[in-house]
């Protein structure tokens, strides 16, 4: 492992993220917990590998980290539903971090440029087939301090609930990725930090934070 350096582990043609995913984080917002999955996108061209760099855009004065489970698609998968078995179309699983410009996010209210700068979606650092998501956690460190902690069970909308609805949207492509929502926790990164995402049974993805150029 140390004489490669790592890519991301796919090349989706859509990021499809899940927002206020966990009670704590849409209460520590000021949302109102979502009584259906709320879904928005993040472009291809936001994805960096683990151990490239997150830039910040000048366009924001308040980044934040999110640390996430993210699900990588295996097979076409359109127009699911109950009682239909997700698990043949899931390739996989992995750490996912959704930056997100907060000061942007409150003044467009949707999440689009918030969310799709250049850099903003750092995903890896592999591709684990084989996850106890029951007994999973999902945890965000910046400079090795924990910022959030969280067990995946605690998701509102759990995956097989939130492929099905992405599938009934859109369809999903082998490659194709979904962002799960990010627990309570978030806060700013700075130039300098360095932020890890871990989920237990996959790994952890470690991104630098710098300034823009």
């Amino acid at each position: 492992m140390a004489s490669v350096k790592l890519l991301a582990p796919s090349e989706p043609s859509k990021i499809v993220c899940v927002g206020r995913n966990y009670a704590e984080h849409a209460a520590e917002l000021g949302n109102h917990v979502p009584t259906e999955p709320l879904i928005f996108l993040k472009p291809p061209s936001a994805i960096i590998a683990p151990e490239d760099s997150i830039v910040l855009t000048p366009l924001s004065e308040r980044v934040d980290y999110e640390g996430e489970l993210a699900i990588v698609i295996g097979r076409r998968c359109a127009g699911l539903k109950l009682p239909d078995d997700v698990r043949p179309y899931v390739l996989g699983y992995t750490c996912l971090n959704d930056v997100t410009a907060r000061d942007l996010q409150k003044r467009d209210v949707q999440f689009t440029r918030a969310k799709g700068f250049d850099t903003f979606c750092p995903f890896g650092p592999v591709l684990e087939t084989e996850v106890d998501l029951s007994a999973a956690t999902v945890q965000t460190f910046v400079n090795k301090k924990k910022r959030q902690s969280a067990r995946i069970a605690e998701m509102i909308f759990p995956v097989d609930v939130i492929i099905r609805w992405i599938s009934q949207v859109m369809t999903l492509l082998p490659g194709d990725v979904i962002a799960t929502g990010t627990p309570s926790g978030v806060g700013p990164l700075a130039a300098g930090d360095v932020v890890e995402i871990s989920v237990s049974g996959i790994g952890t993805l470690r991104n630098k934070v710098v300034a823009a150029v």
